[in-house]
């Protein structure tokens, strides 16, 4: 391998803190086949190397077990002229034999590519590499890119497809006419003469090839002479033998034999015509396709009533800013996410999170910016702006999710790259059994041409990426965020869920529905374990609070504030030891539990309560019921998933007989209760393959990232929960029934596109060739091929936006 300027690598790395870091991280890349003169400085932290065989993506791999993963940079690109999977395809493997690429994905549907590299790369860079690869690119988001694709190309095409179609015309009346009608044949004839009638075809379907049928001949010789053919490639070779052939035939009839003297010039027209035409319908459905996006974005306003010297004023909602006042009048929509200041009445946030019902809001409650507001008037203070909306997260995680490829993308993969060269073989060996069995030239040259027609394979490129497109957009206006468009694969495939108890299935916000002490009053007992639990996010610790808060109790200073996973905290507070948990924690402790205090506890728990205990100075002195109200549609998503053919088992923490009691309310298979985080991981893993994993997505993010698949149960204005593969925005527990529902109609109708794709050109090809001709079968016309594939396509996006209306 040659040394280039381009095999010198330059990262940031992230954990680097000290030398004896920068010497291991040194040392993972030194043992990395491949890797020459790594060095990593502790200062800058980054890592320099040359790359003499290994990957960038090898280099990262070894980085991330040593611990200190590379800092690369993704960049989104927008590819025009990809006409087929075997485009895709090209591109992706080109970008990826960059050694200062790690992964790049490339995808029909979407007409773009998402590039992991090495920072030093830019997008401008990378941009060019695919444009002189014969494929026009630009960075996404750039001045140029910012033109609605699909709409400016299904313009493009329809003005083509029109021009060729007013061309095409005369020539497919005068000779298929002739055909049809004999007193029209000998009309003609008797008229003009079949010279002149040739010479008039020739004409108009030389303007057809050479204006709005230029495209194939531009892209796919160039491809051609590069040795990758591609679609282009297939469509420029057969209407280009059709019309050279013909040509041949009126302007130097000598050089062909007299039985072979036959002109198709109809089907060199007719092909480009109904090519174009079908490009036409597939980029309108693909922009069809994109609609999710677009309406998303639509749905934030481009002015608000900024609140200036007690004044409303109409602003772009651009120029807005966090902490900015803005008046919401009734019927409009909310300009960017806040929090209410004034008034209270209902909006509607149905488009974020897939509810139907309006939502109360009050002062202190968040609002979401393309949220729609009911018939009170609001004030509200902006809290984002930009990119760090709500709906601006949603829109990148649902673009992320389409240009996500999904491991059955793979098998497209492998056939489209070897597709174009076996059609062109065919093709050949078509030519070869028809000169040698066939009744001449003519007849040879059409069903070679046929062949090459017939076989375009874009329908099997956008067979998945379509679907996973419509699939992703459509979950988004059902409150179903897939971060990663792999998850619609896997979870389509799941036998088992798990869930979590707190926040998943019951709502969250427990409340003290019993207080039994020892020694001391329950204001006392109260008072102590709220100022142990004031610092603490833990919804039981909420709780707590709260009923301090109802009784207006004075809460003195904890100090040495500690506390242990899955069991509790320790605290001084007036000089007095705490302990906060359940009966394990004390029992760990050494405490001995109270037998009546225990007792009561544990009776609270057999009717769905959580106990919580208190421990002064090593005595058990207090013990607490906390209950929290199972989700209302929390029985009836059990039920669903059940029937739908899963095992459903709760993943809790809590006491064994509270998660008993809530478990066999909800009707779960199976309940595992008075789990530590560690052990939760260990079940989670223990369930094996096809396993799904539901949490509120704070407390339960190791658990998500250890399932296989991770749903992670979210607000409205908590929704970039790394660890999860998919969010359910609208904090329901239905909302999985939901994403199951739609992963299995996403695969489902990927299954039908590549039946449609695989079948259609395995049944085809082999008529093209003429198979069925010995035993008085018909031979295919090239023209029936170019409609037959045109339509392939169609259909197939067809297919995919019948998605639309799923879940």
């Amino acid at each position: 391998m040659t040394m280039t300027q381009t095999d010198i690598i330059d990262l940031p790395l992230r954990g680097i803190s000290c030398g004896g870091c920068a010497s291991r991280a040194t040392k993972a890349l030194a043992a990395l086949p491949g890797v020459i003169e790594p060095s990593v400085n502790p200062m800058t932290r980054h890592a320099h190397l040359r790359l003499d065989g290994a990957t960038l993506a090898q280099v990262q791999d070894a980085l991330t077990r040593a611990g200190y993963p590379a800092e690369l940079t993704t960049t989104r690109i927008e590819i025009e002229g990809m006409t087929c999977g075997a485009c895709a395809a090209r591109i992706q493997r080109a970008l990826e034999a960059s050694p200062d690429i790690a992964e790049a994905q490339v995808n029909l549907a979407t007409r773009a590519a998402t590039i992991s590299h090495a920072p030093l790369a830019s997008a401008a860079d990378l941009a060019d590499r695919i444009t002189r690869m014969g494929y026009p690119a630009r960075p996404a988001g750039s001045a140029e890119a910012k033109a609605p694709v699909h709409d400016t190309e299904a313009r493009a095409l329809g003005a083509d497809a029109l021009r060729a179609g007013l061309l095409t015309l005369p020539v497919f009346v005068l000779e298929m006419g002739g055909h049809a009608v004999p007193a029209f044949h000998h009309w003609l004839h008797g008229l003009v003469g079949q010279q002149a009638l040739w010479l008039i075809q020739m004409a108009l379907t030389a303007a057809v090839l050479a204006g709005p049928g230029r495209r194939f001949f531009t892209t796919g010789i160039p491809a051609l002479l590069r040795g990758a053919p591609e679609m282009n490639s297939l469509v420029a070779l057969g209407a280009g033998a059709a019309f050279l052939f013909s040509s041949v035939v009126t302007l130097a009839p000598g050089l062909v034999p007299e039985a072979s003297r036959h002109v198709w010039f109809e089907a060199a027209a007719v092909i480009a015509t109904l090519i174009l035409t079908g490009r036409y319908l597939e980029a309108r459905a693909r922009g069809k396709a994109g609609e999710a996006i677009r309406r998303l974005i639509e749905l934030a306003p481009d002015q608000a009533r900024l609140i200036r010297d007690g004044k409303p004023v109409l602003v772009p909602t651009a120029s807005l800013r966090p902490d900015d006042l803005v008046l919401l009048q009734p019927g409009e929509r909310v300009a960017l996410d806040g929090i209410v200041t004034e008034g209270q009445g209902h909006i509607d946030e149905s488009m974020l999170t897939g509810e139907p019902l309006p939502v109360l809001k009050a002062p202190g409650d968040a609002v979401t910016g393309g949220t729609l507001n009911g018939g009170a008037a609001l004030t509200y203070r902006v809290q984002a702006t930009g990119a760090d909306t709500v709906l601006s997260r949603i829109v990148a995680m649902v673009e992320s999710a389409q240009a996500t490829r999904l491991p059955v993308q793979a098998l497209v993969d492998r056939v489209t790259r070897i597709f174009v060269p076996v059609v062109m073989a065919l093709s050949a060996l078509t030519l070869a059994l028809w000169l040698a069995f066939g009744p001449g030239l003519a007849e040879a040259i059409v069903a070679a041409v046929a062949v090459l027609i017939i076989a375009c394979p874009c329908a099997m490129g956008l067979a998945v990426p379509v679907s996973v497109m419509v699939g992703s957009g459509r979950g988004a206006e059902l409150g179903v965020l897939f971060r990663r468009g792999d998850a619609l694969q896997k979870l389509a495939s799941a036998r088992v869920i798990g869930f979590d108890k707190t926040g998943t299935l019951t709502l969250g916000r427990p409340s003290v529905t019993g207080i039994w002490t020892e020694g001391l009053t329950e204001d006392r007992a109260l008072t102590l374990m709220a100022a142990a639990e004031a610092q603490s996010e833990h919804p039981l610790a909420r709780a707590i609070l709260q009923e301090a808060e109802a009784r207006a109790l004075p809460l003195p200073r904890a100090e040495s504030v500690r506390a242990e996973a899955g069991r509790g905290l320790t605290a001084e507070v007036d000089g007095l030891s705490l302990l906060i948990g359940n009966a394990t924690a004390l029992t760990e402790a050494g405490i001995a539990t109270a037998p009546t205090l225990l007792d009561q506890a544990e009776a609270a728990a057999r009717k769905g309560a959580t106990p919580v205990h208190l421990a002064v100075d090593g005595r058990h002195v207090a013990s607490l019921a906390l209950s929290d109200r199972v989700r209302p549609d929390a029985k009836a998503t059990v039920a669903a998933l059940r029937a739908m053919g899963l095992r459903t088992v709760m993943l809790s923490g809590d006491v064994p007989a509270t998660a008993q009691a809530v478990g066999a309310e909800l009707g779960l298979d199976e309940v595992k209760a008075g789990l530590s985080p560690q052990q939760k991981l260990q079940e989670i893993r223990a369930m094996g393959a096809d396993t799904v994993f539901v949490g509120d997505g704070i407390n339960d993010a190791p658990a998500l990232a250890a399932a296989e698949t991770g749903l992670a149960i979210g607000s409205g204005t908590d929704i970039a929960i790394e660890a999860a593969d998919a969010v359910l925005i609208s904090g329901e527990s239905a909302g999985v029934v939901r994403a199951l529902r739609l992963s299995r109609a996403v695969m489902r109708n990927i299954r039908q596109n590549l039946f449609w794709a695989f079948a259609y050109n395995t049944a085809l090809i082999p008529v093209a060739m003429g198979v069925l001709v010995p035993f008085g079968g018909p031979a295919l016309s090239p023209m029936l091929g170019a409609g037959a594939m045109a339509m392939s396509s169609v259909c197939v996006i067809g297919n995919a936006l019948r998605l639309r209306r799923a879940g």
